[in-house]
């Protein structure tokens, strides 16, 4: 069986290695959702990752409402991203564009619009605003005449994904953000025909599918969920029931590779629910047949074990990424690890702060 060091093919992606950089909201873009010029030397120094995720991405304004995060959706931003993808291919590696709709998780103070979901709710907790924490606010149900709007959005992201240069983009369904809110009878309360059944709350997901693989192909194609556990708040009460078929749809579609945020009984990040509730990625695992990617808390030794019993893939990390910029050397050398500062995890105001300064190591 493979090593985490081994290559693997991802569509039309060769990459290095199957230690990954998960998705990591840093919030260094500037209000207007446009990459600055120290996130070049952030991904630079984490290049050696077989893939690196990108950053959550707004795929519209409507649907960024973290501070100082980045977008897609205009020329501008596309302008943005390209040193820092041309800076990470210069160095050899491989980097996705992740495509982010926040659903509810917004407020209007950033996003200029009150929240939308499947359903009129309101997310648990608060929010950053530039003007400190706030509550979350309701969100309102969107109506049917504004989905093909939003399908768009993600087309024409995953466009100018492809623009800026990025190899490939991951469509964000989990985390408690849009395309998981339809997903989840937690959240989704409607009763036409993106509400009630499983199929008709994978519908949205489906579609974004097909409009993102239509716009770019489905070897750059990748998909993120978040099949158990609850997470923002958002939940489902027989999760099998959905995210067995919405697999067996991505399999379908062809996408090239699947990646999970799996609960855990304890977990460290932040927004997290844990659970007790078994995980969903053997059942997965037999019916996606392309890379199945697995994420959350994972060790190096559990990552290790995870690849060469064929239980996953690749493995992707996200804090080990915040504090080791030289993961992959520290892995396959058995170097000890450093810790995050979760005080520095988000803030422009920081600079190089908790960013860019973790030293690699000697």
């Amino acid at each position: 069986m493979p090593t985490l060091f081994d290559p693997i093919q991802l569509g039309s992606i060769q990459a290095a290695n199957r230690v990954f950089m998960a998705p990591l909201t840093r919030a260094k873009a500037t209000k207007a959702g446009v990459p600055t010029p120290i996130m070049v030397e952030y991904y630079t120094q984490r290049a050696t990752a077989g893939l690196i995720v990108s950053e959550a991405t707004g795929i519209s304004r409507q649907g960024l409402g973290w501070i100082n995060g980045p977008g897609i959706w205009n020329d501008e931003q596309v302008e943005g991203w390209k040193p820092i993808v041309r800076a990470v291919h210069e160095k050899g590696g491989k980097i996705v564009c992740q495509l982010w709709h926040m659903g509810r998780m917004v407020h209007s103070s950033t996003t200029g619009e009150q929240p939308v979901a499947p359903s009129v709710s309101t997310a648990p907790g608060h929010i950053h605003t530039y003007e400190g924490k706030r509550p979350y606010e309701e969100a309102r149900a969107l109506r049917l005449d504004e989905l093909p709007g939003i399908i768009e959005d993600y087309a024409n992201a995953a466009r100018n994904a492809m623009k800026a240069g990025f190899d490939g983009v991951q469509i964000h369904a989990a985390n408690g953000y849009l395309l998981h809110e339809f997903l989840s009878d937690g959240t989704n309360h409607r009763t036409d025909q993106y509400g009630g059944s499983p199929e008709n709350r994978i519908r949205l997901l489906r579609e974004v599918t097909e409009a993102v693989i239509k716009a770019v192909g489905a070897e750059h194609v990748g998909v993120r969920l978040s099949p158990n556990g609850s997470v923002q708040g958002t939940m489902d009460s027989n999760p099998e029931a959905v995210y067995l078929p919405a697999v067996t749809m991505l399999q379908e579609l062809g996408i090239a590779w699947l990646a999970l945020r799996e609960s855990r009984p304890v977990s460290e990040f932040t927004f997290a629910e844990t659970t007790e509730q078994p995980k969903l990625s053997p059942q997965i695992r037999k019916i996606f047949k392309n890379p199945l990617v697995l994420n959350q808390d994972y060790s190096p030794e559990e990552a290790e074990e995870a690849v060469e019993t064929g239980r996953a893939d690749a493995i992707s990390f996200g804090r080990p990424y915040i504090a080791n910029p030289d993961l992959l050397r520290r892995l396959k050398e058995k170097l000890p690890l450093q810790k995050d500062v979760m005080t520095t995890w988000y803030g422009a105001e920081l600079g190089a702060k908790g960013y860019t300064d973790y030293p690699f190591a000697p």
